[in-house]
Parts: structure tokens; C-alpha cells; sequence
């Protein structure tokens, strides 16, 4: 049985690299789409940056001002059940 050849690219003289199109479409890579580069011991990994970067919950935590008493658990069940009614309905 015959293997595939891997894709080879070259680095241009300014170190810009082109990735092969085969590869760009398999990962939906658009023009202007941002890649991490990973220097591993077995090469360079290219992964493609979030959108947005990672937030954890004590970085947003009150970011909303709320007046008034705390909901209880009760209380927003309630209102996760009536937006699901409400949007079920419109459709």
C-alpha cells in the first residue's frame, strides 16, 4: 500500500511559512485566523488562539450591579423554566 506524502512548505526569507491548503480548510484556517506557536521536542505545533481569552469566574464575579435581596435557587430555576417556555413558544 502506497503512504500519503506529508505536506512539505518552506520558510521564506522574511520567516513567513505557508501552510498547505488541504490542511487550512480540514481546520477552517481563514486568512487572518491567529495560531499559537508551541516550540515541542518533536517540532513546532500550530494551534489556533481563542476569540476570546479564558476567564475565570473570579475575574467577572459582581461585574453586574444587582440591587435588591439574593435569589434563591428556587427562584431561578423558576426563571431558567419560564425563558425556556417563552422562547419554546416562539418558535
Amino acid at each position: 500500500m502506497v503512504q500519503a506524502e506529508n505536506p512539505t512548505t518552506v520558510v521564506s526569507t522574511k520567516g513567513q511559512v505557508i501552510l498547505p491548503k488541504a490542511i487550512r480548510e480540514r481546520r477552517d484556517w481563514e486568512a487572518g485566523t491567529r495560531l499559537i506557536v508551541e516550540d515541542t521536542p518533536d517540532g513546532v505545533l500550530l494551534k489556533q488562539a481563542p476569540v476570546f481569552p479564558v476567564t475565570r469566574p473570579e475575574d467577572v464575579f459582581g461585574m453586574l450591579p444587582h440591587h435588591g435581596a439574593p435569589k434563591t435557587l428556587e427562584e431561578m430555576d423558576e426563571g431558567v423554566v419560564a425563558e425556556a417556555r417563552r422562547r419554546h413558544d416562539r418558535d
